[in-house]
């Protein structure tokens, strides 16, 4: 059974609307703990338009599971993460103008940079996961810039409008996962899941991890997040 990280940002999103203190995604954090998230998944943008350094710090001293900071290679962002420590790093692309990330990091037109920011995280001995569109292009350059894992980007199978489609979006994700299973590196999966779309995803031979944050906290405004969270995580067991 894959393990589901819960991506707090929007908890952080909300309270930025209003420039005030909550809700506050550390307590949002506690809450996705005690219904069973198995980590905790923070994106620190270059813009913070949510998480915020001193979240990020509060996180990296009080989440009991794993902290999974996502953020980009630029070296500002690489500094904090090493500082921070948080258990493992995913890489991945930014735009300022983006409304949330769209797409995979392409590792191979940034392939030094890449390489940089992977040295200096291991260094500091931190995981690293590299955030990819399933394709091989890419997987066969993240084997080659030794990352510890490969977040498959699904976005594409998380909007497609058709069943035809998203069965060729899920046949491009099956043949990502299994060149990364083969790579012998962990294989890791989001971006756009749901609670009706997640289950084909979850069903993905070797898949160790789901992050998964706009879905639950939608959810979780209805009904609380630690039930969303256990109702997410009954749909991954199943």
């Amino acid at each position: 059974m894959a393990t589901l990280g819960v991506n707090i940002d929007h908890v952080a999103t909300i309270r930025q609307a209003r420039r005030t203190i909550e809700p506050d995604p550390v307590t949002a954090a506690a809450l996705a703990e005690l219904g069973g998230a198995d980590a905790i998944t923070v994106h620190l943008r270059e813009d913070r338009r949510h998480i915020q350094d001193r979240d990020l710090e509060v996180l990296r001293r009080t989440v009991q599971v794993k902290l999974n900071l996502e953020a980009a290679i630029a070296p500002a962002m690489i500094d904090i993460a090493c500082r921070v420590k948080p258990d493992q790093v995913t890489l991945v692309p930014e735009r300022r103008e983006e409304i949330t990330t769209e797409g995979g990091l392409d590792v191979i037109t940034h392939k030094a940079a890449t390489a940089e920011a992977i040295r200096r995280l291991h260094d500091a001995g931190i995981v690293v996961s590299l955030f990819l569109d399933p394709s091989a292009r890419q997987i066969d350059a993240a084997v080659e810039l030794g990352a510890e894992a490969v977040e498959l980007h699904t976005g594409g199978y998380a909007n497609a409008t058709t069943d035809k489609d998203r069965h060729a979006q899920l046949v491009d994700l099956s043949r990502g996962a299994a060149m990364i299973r083969q790579a012998r590196l962990g294989l890791n999966a989001g971006h756009g899941l749901t609670y009706r779309n997640v289950v084909p995803v979850a069903r993905l031979e070797g898949l160790e991890e789901l992050n998964i944050g706009h879905s639950i906290i939608s959810r979780a405004v209805l009904i609380g997040l630690t039930q969303a969270v256990r109702e997410m995580k009954d749909l991954i067991a199943r």
